[in-house]
């Protein structure tokens, strides 16, 4: 891998490229250009004796992140290992195409999760069901990896990228259930995937991401605490880019998880009330509607106006739909007594 010349990255981050922003701390940001949209999902690449990239984007735009990488000088040979936070696909989608341009990289993801990248087949049936025509559009088919290739790593794990540089692997569910953060001790910098949420252009506020079909509050709640303890110095989020200063970020994600949550629920037992009634279904759009116009602020009317984008990359990545559902399962789940203990 060739390393830019001294003194070029700018002090607090920049483009080189529509694809490739470089930060203070030698992290390398690939745009995977996401549905045609830039700064939607993040690949990041951490420079060391052995490589690692953290995301890789989904399938169908994965020749945006490849060229990005041939981009910052990375030869097939070079990557050791691509690390992900999690399967969904905006994630892990082009994870079988990024093994098979570095023929060297273990793919390393949760051992909950990672059966489901030897063998797609069931991820990517259930995605096309959740997705619908966007699965085709925008996210793709996730391709088998051979097992040999891929580590399934535990709360604790370690990768060592040389050079004295570590990453620790924290399992981190609530979003899903197979979620796991990284820790990079060489920058103290925390990519935390989807378990603190997203905040993209044009939003005032971090939202949470709280989809189906497993989210699960107290372990989101959790999960953002053992973030805190560390107290890192930096915070990547997948969607998207680094959020400062990162205390008070994980502090705002657990206040506005908190709130989404408490906000959802109220709506959720005054749907069921008003039908008097086992859950019929239309409790989620009760709730769906309620979180739009509570959190209505979330967006800059005035950057949205100068970026046509905006709205979209929400409703793509954190829609109220998608969160309502998955938190009225959460609460259906929690009343039945039928929650999987998750941490």
């Amino acid at each position: 891998m060739s390393e830019p010349p001294a003194g070029t990255e700018p002090p607090t981050g920049g483009s080189a490229s529509p694809r490739v922003h470089r930060y203070e701390d030698g992290i390398v940001a690939i745009d995977t250009l996401t549905g045609g949209m830039t700064e939607v999902t993040a690949g990041y690449l951490l420079a060391a004796p052995r490589p690692a990239l953290i995301e890789c984007g989904p399938a169908k735009p994965i020749e945006h992140l490849l060229a990005g990488l041939d981009e910052v000088g990375m030869d097939p040979d070079d990557l050791a290992y691509l690390v992900l936070t999690h399967i969904h696909l905006d994630h892990a989608g082009g994870a079988g195409d990024v093994a098979a341009a570095f023929p060297n990289a273990t793919v390393v993801v949760s051992e909950v999760g990672a059966r489901h990248l030897h063998d797609p087949s069931r991820l990517n049936r259930s995605a096309r069901q959740v997705y619908g025509e966007l699965f085709d559009t925008i996210y793709g088919a996730c391709t088998p990896i051979e097992a040999e290739r891929i580590r399934g790593v535990a709360d604790g794990d370690v990768l060592d990228l040389g050079g004295g540089r570590e990453l620790e692997l924290l399992y981190t569910p609530g979003h899903a259930k197979h979620h796991v953060g990284v820790h990079d001790h060489g920058t103290d910098a925390i990519f935390s995937g989807d378990s603190v949420g997203v905040k993209l252009p044009g939003m005032t506020h971090l939202r949470p991401a709280t989809p189906p079909a497993d989210f699960h509050l107290d372990a989101a709640l959790a999960s953002l605490a053992r973030y805190r303890e560390r107290s890192p110095e930096r915070l990547y989020l997948a969607h998207y880019g680094p959020v400062d200063p990162p205390n008070e970020a994980l502090a705002e994600a657990e206040d506005r998880l908190r709130l989404w949550a408490s906000t959802a629920e109220a709506a959720y037992y005054e749907a069921l009330a008003e039908v008097g009634t086992a859950p019929t279904g239309t409790e989620i759009d009760h709730v769906a509607e309620t979180l739009r116009r509570r959190f209505a602020d979330e967006i800059d009317a005035d950057l949205v106006a100068d970026d046509p984008d905006a709205v979209q990359r929400l409703e793509l990545l954190s829609g109220v739909d998608s969160n309502a559902a998955g938190l009225v399962r959460y609460f259906q789940r929690r009343d039945e007594g039928t929650l999987t203990e998750v941490g």
